[in-house]
Protein backbone atom coordinates (compact mmCIF):
# COMPACT_ATOMS: atom_id res chain seq x y z
CA UNK A 1 0.00 0.00 0.00
CA UNK A 2 2.25 2.74 -1.16
CA UNK A 3 1.26 6.20 -2.22
CA UNK A 4 -1.07 8.85 -0.98
CA UNK A 5 -4.41 8.41 0.74
CA UNK A 6 -7.50 10.50 0.09
CA UNK A 7 -10.82 11.16 1.76
CA UNK A 8 -13.40 11.09 -1.02
CA UNK A 9 -17.13 11.82 -0.93
CA UNK A 10 -19.22 8.72 -1.75
CA UNK A 11 -21.15 10.22 -4.67
CA UNK A 12 -17.98 10.63 -6.77
CA UNK A 13 -16.83 7.03 -6.35
CA UNK A 14 -17.25 4.59 -9.24
CA UNK A 15 -20.16 2.17 -8.84
CA UNK A 16 -17.87 -0.85 -8.37
CA UNK A 17 -16.08 0.84 -5.46
CA UNK A 18 -19.39 1.78 -3.77
CA UNK A 19 -20.69 -1.75 -4.22
CA UNK A 20 -17.46 -3.18 -2.79
CA UNK A 21 -17.98 -1.05 0.33
CA UNK A 22 -21.61 -2.25 0.51
CA UNK A 23 -20.49 -5.89 0.23
CA UNK A 24 -17.88 -5.40 2.97
CA UNK A 25 -20.58 -3.90 5.22
CA UNK A 26 -22.85 -6.91 4.61
CA UNK A 27 -20.00 -9.23 5.59
CA UNK A 28 -19.05 -7.20 8.67
CA UNK A 29 -22.64 -7.00 9.90
CA UNK A 30 -23.33 -10.70 9.33
CA UNK A 31 -26.03 -10.02 6.74
CA UNK A 32 -23.96 -12.08 4.30
CA UNK A 33 -22.07 -15.23 5.26
CA UNK A 34 -19.67 -15.32 2.31
CA UNK A 35 -18.11 -13.06 -0.28
CA UNK A 36 -20.14 -14.81 -2.96
CA UNK A 37 -23.37 -14.06 -1.09
CA UNK A 38 -22.40 -10.43 -0.40
CA UNK A 39 -21.39 -9.71 -3.98
CA UNK A 40 -24.56 -11.32 -5.28
CA UNK A 41 -26.71 -9.17 -2.95
CA UNK A 42 -25.09 -5.95 -4.18
CA UNK A 43 -24.87 -7.09 -7.83
CA UNK A 44 -21.08 -6.97 -8.05
CA UNK A 45 -18.68 -9.43 -9.63
CA UNK A 46 -16.35 -11.21 -7.23
CA UNK A 47 -13.37 -10.13 -9.35
CA UNK A 48 -14.32 -6.46 -8.85
CA UNK A 49 -14.75 -7.08 -5.13
CA UNK A 50 -11.27 -8.64 -4.88
CA UNK A 51 -9.81 -5.80 -6.95
CA UNK A 52 -10.99 -3.13 -4.50
CA UNK A 53 -11.49 -4.85 -1.12
CA UNK A 54 -8.03 -4.05 0.26
CA UNK A 55 -7.94 -0.49 -1.07
CA UNK A 56 -11.24 1.10 0.04
CA UNK A 57 -12.50 1.51 3.58
CA UNK A 58 -15.35 3.36 5.24
CA UNK A 59 -14.08 6.47 7.01
CA UNK A 60 -15.16 5.26 10.47
CA UNK A 61 -12.98 2.13 10.21
CA UNK A 62 -9.84 4.00 9.21
CA UNK A 63 -10.21 6.42 12.10
CA UNK A 64 -10.32 3.53 14.59
CA UNK A 65 -7.41 1.54 13.15
CA UNK A 66 -4.39 1.75 15.40
CA UNK A 67 -2.35 -1.31 14.41
CA UNK A 68 -0.27 -1.66 11.29
CA UNK A 69 1.89 -4.56 10.11
CA UNK A 70 4.96 -3.80 8.02
CA UNK A 71 7.20 -6.14 6.03
CA UNK A 72 10.87 -5.31 5.48
CA UNK A 73 13.62 -6.81 3.36
CA UNK A 74 16.89 -5.73 5.02
CA UNK A 75 20.60 -6.08 4.55
CA UNK A 76 22.04 -8.30 7.27
CA UNK A 77 24.44 -5.98 9.06
CA UNK A 78 25.18 -5.45 12.73
CA UNK A 79 22.78 -2.94 14.27
CA UNK A 80 20.25 -2.75 11.43
CA UNK A 81 17.32 -4.05 13.47
CA UNK A 82 18.07 -1.73 16.39
CA UNK A 83 18.33 1.27 14.03
CA UNK A 84 15.06 0.28 12.37
CA UNK A 85 13.34 -0.01 15.76
CA UNK A 86 14.79 3.33 16.88
CA UNK A 87 13.38 5.01 13.76
CA UNK A 88 9.96 3.49 14.45
CA UNK A 89 10.08 4.54 18.12
CA UNK A 90 11.11 8.09 17.18
CA UNK A 91 7.82 8.47 15.29
CA UNK A 92 5.83 7.57 18.41
CA UNK A 93 4.85 4.05 17.37
CA UNK A 94 4.95 1.18 19.82
CA UNK A 95 6.31 -2.16 18.57
CA UNK A 96 3.89 -4.98 19.41
CA UNK A 97 5.57 -7.92 17.64
CA UNK A 98 8.79 -8.61 15.75
CA UNK A 99 9.43 -11.56 13.48
CA UNK A 100 12.81 -11.93 11.77
CA UNK A 101 13.89 -14.69 9.44
CA UNK A 102 17.35 -16.23 9.44
CA UNK A 103 19.47 -14.19 7.02
CA UNK A 104 20.15 -15.78 3.64
CA UNK A 105 22.65 -14.36 1.17
CA UNK A 106 23.12 -11.28 3.33
CA UNK A 107 19.40 -10.41 3.49
CA UNK A 108 16.74 -10.91 6.16
CA UNK A 109 12.99 -10.44 6.26
CA UNK A 110 11.43 -8.67 9.22
CA UNK A 111 7.76 -8.19 10.03
CA UNK A 112 6.74 -5.61 12.62
CA UNK A 113 3.29 -5.04 14.12
CA UNK A 114 3.00 -1.49 15.40
CA UNK A 115 0.54 0.40 17.56
CA UNK A 116 0.22 3.74 15.79
CA UNK A 117 -2.08 5.48 18.27
CA UNK A 118 0.79 7.67 19.50
CA UNK A 119 2.37 8.24 16.08
CA UNK A 120 3.51 11.75 15.17
CA UNK A 121 2.60 12.37 11.54
CA UNK A 122 1.11 10.11 8.90
CA UNK A 123 1.82 6.50 7.93
CA UNK A 124 3.19 7.75 4.61
CA UNK A 125 5.74 9.86 6.53
CA UNK A 126 6.83 6.80 8.51
CA UNK A 127 7.21 4.76 5.33
CA UNK A 128 9.28 7.50 3.71
CA UNK A 129 11.64 7.63 6.73
CA UNK A 130 12.02 3.85 6.73
CA UNK A 131 12.72 3.70 2.99
CA UNK A 132 15.51 6.26 3.42
CA UNK A 133 17.45 3.92 5.73
CA UNK A 134 20.41 2.65 3.71
CA UNK A 135 19.97 -0.98 4.76
CA UNK A 136 16.24 -1.18 3.86
CA UNK A 137 15.75 -2.79 0.46
CA UNK A 138 11.97 -2.94 0.71
CA UNK A 139 9.14 -1.96 3.06
CA UNK A 140 5.47 -2.75 2.52
CA UNK A 141 2.27 -2.46 4.51
CA UNK A 142 0.93 -5.97 5.09
CA UNK A 143 -2.25 -4.88 6.79
CA UNK A 144 -4.00 -2.76 9.35
CA UNK A 145 -6.30 -3.57 12.21
CA UNK A 146 -8.05 -2.18 15.24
Amino acid sequence: MDGKFYLVREDVLPEAVRKTLDAKELLDSGQAQSIAEATQKVDLSRSAYYKYKDTVFPFHTTVKEKIISLFFHLEDRSGTLSQLLRTVADTGCNVLTIHQTIPLRGKANVTLSLNTSGMHGEVTDLLAKLRKLEFVDKVEILGTGA
